[in-house]
């Protein structure tokens, strides 16, 4: 029921997104020391639109174009100032390599580049961890990286981070079951009891780092890579917890629920900046929170948001909003 409810929240911040107008968007400042990195009158800029759960962005300097996912429509999409968006690898996420429901939430949803500069996806259909082998086509080639965990395969890898020396962490909550068709989420080929967060080791060893979060979502390494960051996308409990990436044990980071509560909007992605300070979506769009959890800014969109990124040299921030993409100006 719990899930089931989150989506139907999930739905309204998509259609809050789309009624809403650029100029309703705008940025609160509340510690002036973020000024060197964001302005309050910065522009925000849509850049896509008509999708139905953006996801994953991810900037690509060797062709200076955004990626990202759309979960429903099995596609990762690209844009650049000069042509705009296009479709980019079709399927993204679901090949009929695991048991799914195809008129699910089943396509990729984060990616990334690993130290080789090749794509590795996190697929909800196929369940798995994946390299995508060949770009910009229409019969993109996968392979596996892990797709189990003792042998029980995965719910739906959700998002993931790499760390320098290419340790892979990820998390692994059910949201690639909900069926579009019914509208309700089905544990029909559920094998795990629980939602994960994860380390698939730079030699191929797989260990659980966390299976007490409800809703593990967006994923980020600290800058010295001593902790993790992780969403907990349950509307429940909406958090960001922080782990230790030496012994697994993990804190609480920031507590959203006073903000939820006057907000729409959860916690999905998120992304640290060079300045140490995390750029995440929640409660009405984005929240900047210090290293040591201060919450120094909001970008105010209007509802729920997805994910961000940031492009090469920060000059800007990209979000995924549900519908929608935006693109906005950093210092």
């Amino acid at each position: 029921m719990r899930l089931t409810r989150l989506f139907l929240i999930i739905i309204s911040f998509c259609f809050l997104s789309c009624k809403n107008s650029n100029d309703d968007n705008k940025i609160k400042i509340i510690d002036k020391s973020i000024r060197s990195i964001i302005d309050q009158e910065a522009e925000i800029e849509v850049i896509a639109d008509s999708f139905f759960v953006s996801e994953g962005p991810l900037w690509d300097e060797k062709i200076k174009s955004l990626l990202f996912t759309d979960v429903a429509q099995n596609k990762i999409f690209k844009w650049n100032k000069d042509t705009g968006v296009e479709e980019y690898i079709v399927p993204s996420g679901y090949t009929a390599y695991a048991p799914n429901f195809e008129e699910g939430l089943i396509g990729a949803n984060g990616i990334t580049f690993n130290d080789n500069g090749r794509l590795v996806v996190c697929q909800h259909g196929d369940r798995r961890l994946a390299v995508i082998e060949n770009i910009g086509t229409k019969t993109p080639s996968f392979t596996t990286l892990v797709d189990n965990y003792m042998g029980m395969r995965f719910n739906s890898p959700n998002d993931l981070a790499i760390s320098q020396n290419g340790d892979v962490y990820f998390t692994d909550p059910p949201y690639g079951f909900f069926d579009i068709a019914s509208q309700s989420f089905n544990n029909k080929y559920k094998e795990l009891d629980y939602s994960g967060v994860y380390k698939l080791s730079s030699t191929g060893d797989l260990s659980l780092i966390s299976n007490e979060m409800t809703l593990p979502n967006g994923i980020a390494l600290t800058l010295d890579e001593k902790f993790l960051f992780v969403n907990n996308s349950d509307a429940d409990n909406p958090v960001i917890m922080r782990f230790n990436v030496a012994t697994n044990k993990g804190e609480l980071f920031f507590d959203g629920t006073e903000l939820s509560k006057q907000f729409e909007g959860g916690f999905d992605g998120l992304k640290v900046h060079s300045s140490g300070n995390i750029f995440t979506s929640g409660p009405n769009g984005i929240l900047i929170i210090s290293p040591k959890g201060e919450l120094k800014a909001t970008i105010d969109l209007g509802g729920g948001v997805t994910n961000c990124a940031f492009d090469t040299n920060e000059e800007n921030l990209f979000v995924t909003g549900f519908s929608k993409v935006y693109k906005i100006q950093l210092n």
